[in-house]
């Protein structure tokens, strides 16, 4: 396996970056960095917002190569040293973007001053259901995916009340090259890090949807369950109306609840 390179897109408004707290934020698979547009103008007067794409999505380049959860925590880490060396940053990712938040606070919390989890768990799915889909992609293409994803991603009522933010996501899903999206369901596949929540120590906020079928607040309860297990600081939230989505969904309450957290355990 090979680490891979992810690249990013500035979300806050142009500055000198490095006057305002660093905030990084990561997204689902098949979407890109548009799932935190909303959220991000919300916070972008008190955080510098940087987005990074998964392989393969949005500006990131695809890979010819497998990678795991922890080497993509290793390229977000060296996407932030490659623009700030060394500084400490707030992190928060929806689905794979929040298991690669977990990953950042087992292999390289000392980086991090706080980590939102969202829409996510500390093992997703099951691995022949993550290869069998890598598969189908591959020969396939992402709009294979449109339908269900479409169903998965938004609570109901969501595409039909915004339908500007909902065909934004779809587009970002058909745009995405195949292969790494096969490659990040793979990633998924292995992922299973239930067994070291408790080697976390950054503040951590788990956010769930209440609609969300991939994702389920118990997900996020087990999250904050195995990190104070061990001694860490959690909490975990669930939002009604949202389904897999949160930033997109309901970006005034993410931007509120991040607000208030960054603030209280942001060192």
């Amino acid at each position: 396996m090979v680490k891979p390179t992810v690249k990013a897109v500035l979300l806050s408004p142009q500055r000198e970056l490095g006057a305002k707290p660093l905030l990084v934020v990561g997204s689902s698979l098949g979407t890109s960095t548009v799932l935190w547009t909303e959220t991000a103008a919300l916070l972008g007067d008190e955080y510098d917002v940087i987005g990074w794409d998964l392989p393969g999505h949005g500006i990131s380049p695809t890979t010819t190569e497998g990678f795991d959860v922890a080497e993509l925590a290793d390229a977000v880490v060296d996407l932030v040293d490659s623009v700030s060396p060394g500084v400490n940053f707030h992190y928060a990712g929806v689905s794979l973007g929040g298991a690669t938040g977990l990953q950042l606070g087992i292999n390289h919390g000392n980086r991090l001053r706080s980590l939102s989890v969202q829409c996510t768990g500390a093992k997703l799915g099951t691995p022949e259901g993550w290869l069998e889909r890598a598969a189908t992609v591959r020969k396939l293409g992402t709009p294979v995916m449109i339908q269900g994803s479409a169903e998965r991603w938004f609570a109901p009522g969501f595409m039909d009340r915004q339908p500007e933010i909902s065909s934004r996501l779809l587009h970002a899903l058909r745009d995405a090259d195949r292969f790494g999206y096969s490659f990040c369901c793979e990633a998924l596949a292995s992922f299973d890090v239930r067994g070291q929540l408790g080697s976390i120590t950054v503040p951590t906020l788990a956010i769930s949807g209440v609609e969300d079928s991939v994702a389920p607040p118990s997900f996020a309860e087990a999250v904050a369950a195995g990190i104070t297990a061990g001694g860490g600081t959690a909490q975990a939230v669930a939002l009604d109306g949202v389904a897999h989505l949160a930033p997109a969904e309901a970006p005034a309450a993410v931007a509120e609840l991040m607000r208030t957290f960054m603030k209280e355990n942001g060192l």
